[in-house]
């Protein structure tokens, strides 16, 4: 009996590791497309296939799964948003045409166009998450500490500026003090967002990420692990508020030690 086929694109992080060990585990042959300047060497590793694409190869990337029989692909891990404004990356006649049908270039714009394109082709983008629903946040704090009510309250006002940025597709980061905005996410990425408010913080800062209020399970998916903590170490934050159930928590017990050991609290809020 042949393998399952599944295709791969993978950004950078820990998340396409994690998903192609998963996949290898429930006898998918992955077929993996790795960009430059993002995807980890080791990713070879743990794929049946791999190769290497330039940001903007999109005519390149379907050949390259028509030719290896792929009809279900998915996405895992961020491609660095600086590729969007560097005019060193060239643009092939496919990407071209999706920036010209595109109304703004939010991250859900272009994945959805994106999505539509592999449609085209015969090929289904599918939810992300499919084979990590045991590594998706739990209820409740999992940290030895548990928050206090100051941070508490952070929490649920952090919440609603979360969901209401992430309604107008701008991110799922924000970093609260006090009922007090210090940082939201734009395109620099959870760890700079978490940097950049832990410098007006000083300390004590209160991340919360939550998922969007039409979160697309196709792509950007919210991911936290141990990165994330080290940040927050690093920022002086006290408190991380994930969306239960719909946040992947990579290594949770490397982030549960790193946590435990400063003091910071996690919480599926």
């Amino acid at each position: 009996m042949e393998p399952k086929l599944l295709g791969l694109i993978a950004g950078n992080g820990k998340f396409p590791l994690l998903f192609s060990y998963k996949a290898k585990q429930n006898h998918y042959k992955v077929i993996a497309a790795a960009i430059k300047g993002d995807t980890s060497f080791f990713l070879r590793f743990s794929v049946d296939k791999l190769a290497w694409f330039r940001a903007g190869e999109l005519k390149r990337l379907f050949s390259y799964f028509r030719e290896n029989n792929v009809k279900k692909v998915i996405m895992a891990g961020q491609v660095n948003p600086n590729n969007l404004f560097d005019g060193k990356i060239a643009l092939d006649d496919e990407f071209r045409s999706v920036f010209k049908a595109i109304e703004n270039r939010k991250a859900d714009t272009i994945f959805s166009a994106v999505a539509d394109k592999f449609k085209e082709q015969d090929i289904e983008l599918i939810d992300s998450t499919f084979l990590l629903k045991d590594m998706l946040s739990d209820k409740g704090t999992i940290t030895k500490r548990a928050p206090t009510l100051s941070e508490l309250a952070d929490i649920e006002f952090g919440k609603n500026i979360a969901k209401t940025m992430g309604g107008i597709d701008s991110g799922q980061t924000v970093v609260v003090k006090d009922k007090a905005i210090v940082a939201v996410e734009a395109m620099e990425g959870t760890d700079r967002t978490i940097l950049r408010g832990g410098l007006i913080a000083k300390s004590g800062a209160v991340v919360v990420k939550m998922s969007k209020p039409k979160q697309d399970l196709r792509f950007d998916v919210p991911v936290v692990g141990p990165r994330t903590i080290k940040t927050m170490i690093k920022a002086k934050a006290s408190c991380l508020a994930i969306e239960e159930g719909k946040t992947i928590v990579i290594d949770k017990p490397q982030c549960l030690k790193l946590a435990n050991k400063s003091g910071i609290v996690i919480v599926g809020a």
